[in-house]
């Protein structure tokens, strides 16, 4: 109802919902034509937004989501059931690996990535949960990588739901193309190994 809104809270949330675009980066010309916000307002409440980590600010001055966005999507129920079923497999696919293992999420024109399982290394594949980049097609989630390797296989799934894919990255010159198949392929036998024998 009317009295229940408060008016800061309405526009921090118009601020956040700009964010919801491929569009990974933007300036503050982009951010005040998406809201109509005046380019004061948006300080003011990218200020605040910044320092519960819900948007971050670059080097360049551009504001990008924070960390806060993806950790509180990680207590939906369903994250967290998915969390509980493929972090172990990311993490054992790392150690057997050494490169960078994760799973993304296919939405409409972008992809991101949800979990992820990153090697003890200082040359790797660096993502993180909640990085997204724009994809070309829906028959491939992968991020220019130039210098690199990564190979991705799709889980089944829910038809009405975001499609998933395991991935496996790392330098082209420590993991060849046919390695990572071959890694992936092994870790989703074992996934569907799991679910059969799970009651």
């Amino acid at each position: 109802m009317a009295q229940d809104r408060v008016e800061a809270v309405e526009r921090a949330l118009t601020v956040l919902e700009a964010f919801d675009s491929p569009q990974e980066h933007f300036t503050l010309a982009d951010l005040a034509q998406a809201t109509g916000f005046y380019k004061s307002t948006l300080l003011r409440l990218l200020g605040s937004l910044e320092r519960h980590d819900y948007v971050q600010r670059g080097g360049d001055g551009r504001w990008r989501l924070g960390g806060t966005p993806s950790r509180l999507a990680r207590r939906h129920a369903p994250s967290r059931q998915l969390a509980t079923r493929i972090q172990p497999l990311l993490d054992r696919l790392t150690a057997e690996t050494g490169e960078t293992a994760a799973l993304l999420e296919m939405q409409p024109g972008i992809a991101e990535c949800r979990l992820v399982a990153l090697p003890d290394a200082d040359l790797r594949h660096d993502l993180r949960p909640g990085q997204r980049w724009e994809i070309g097609t829906e028959e491939d989630p992968r991020p220019p990588l130039p210098g690199g390797t990564m190979e991705c296989r799709a889980l089944g799934g829910d038809p009405d739901f975001p499609s998933l894919w395991l991935t496996l990255s790392g330098p082209a010159s420590r993991l060849s193309p046919q390695r990572a198949c071959r890694a992936l392929e092994s870790a989703l036998a074992r996934l569907h190994e799991t679910e059969e024998t799970t009651p």
